[in-house]
């Protein structure tokens, strides 16, 4: 059986596709569909089915991912054994929402780049409910994301830092407009948000609370795009202060205030229990865990 053709066949789970997988590996797509099929061949199953036009992952093929990941693993232990950071190489899969992959991950990812030069980084950035499935399947060695529970019994979750969440708003929005702490209102304010995201579910259950109701949502992936937004006074949003600091500082935004009990949301960073963690990710581990702290 040829170790490449289990590589395929995980980067094809990892990637969503037989199409993005080839680009991935600087394969023809017809060289993926090979592989998958003379793979199928061995193993005497069929690992893939079209529903629609996309290809789905049959029982068969659920069922022996496990075994897979443990050939792989094993090759990467013996590929490591020994080895030191400098020596080290293969793929490190991690997992990060965008706003701490782009204002809290920099330092960290450079450290690791310097440690371990030879491991080539795959990142995913999504959603904290889509890093916690691909942890759980094992598509992601690491995840980092908000601390949204929910972890199955084969989930190891590390607590990392806390965060202070706020309401903010342009420095030109109308004082009638800030008041976020009274109940029973009706706004003409526009929610900017990442709707995928945890902290928007959070804020949404506060405005229930307190019968707020605001004339309109927009939904928003990019948290740059959402301050741009709110600069030019074209509706609120709630993110974590350490987004909008410089804005805040420099008076172009406001912090709006609000009666939300608990402003703190936590990260941590999570992995399979089962998984055998190979050097490179043991060096991201304890760059992680030194870079803990208490409250940003």
């Amino acid at each position: 059986m040829e170790l490449k053709y289990l590589n395929t066949f995980k980067t094809i789970l990892e990637t969503g596709s037989f199409q993005k997988a080839a680009e991935r590996l600087n394969y023809a797509q017809s060289t993926i569909t090979l592989q998958m099929q003379l793979l199928e061949k061995e193993l005497s199953v069929k690992l893939f089915e079209k529903i629609g036009r996309k290809m789905k992952l049959t029982q068969a093929g659920k069922e022996l991912l496990p075994y897979i990941n443990h050939v792989i693993e094993a090759v990467q232990q013996m590929e490591n054994y020994g080895k030191s950071n400098q020596e080290l190489s293969g793929t490190l899969q991690i997992a990060i929402p965008e706003t701490l992959l782009a204002y809290q991950m920099p330092q960290v990812l450079k450290q690791f780049r310097r440690k371990a030069p030879n491991v080539k980084l795959s990142i995913h950035s999504t959603n904290c409910y889509e890093i916690r499935a691909q942890v759980m399947s094992g598509a992601a060695d690491l995840g980092v994301h908000y601390d949204i529970g929910g972890y199955a019994n084969s989930v190891i979750a590390e607590e990392l830092r806390l965060y202070e969440f706020i309401l903010i708003g342009s420095a030109e929005l109308d004082t009638a407009e800030t008041d976020f702490i009274s109940q029973n209102q009706r706004k003409r304010l526009c929610l900017l948000v990442d709707q995928s995201s945890y902290y928007y579910k959070k804020f949404r259950e506060y405005l229930q609370e307190r019968n707020i109701f605001l004339e309109s949502e927009v939904n928003l992936y990019s948290t740059e795009a959402i301050k741009q937004l709110v600069k030019e006074n074209l509706g609120i949003a709630y993110l974590p202060r350490f987004t909008v600091e410089e804005e805040l500082k420099a008076h172009i935004i406001q912090e709006i205030p609000t009666a939300i009990q608990s402003k703190r949301i936590g990260t941590v960073c999570t992995y399979h229990k089962n998984k055998w963690i190979p050097p490179a990710m043991d060096v991201f581990l304890q760059l992680l865990r030194a870079d803990k702290g208490s409250v940003t």
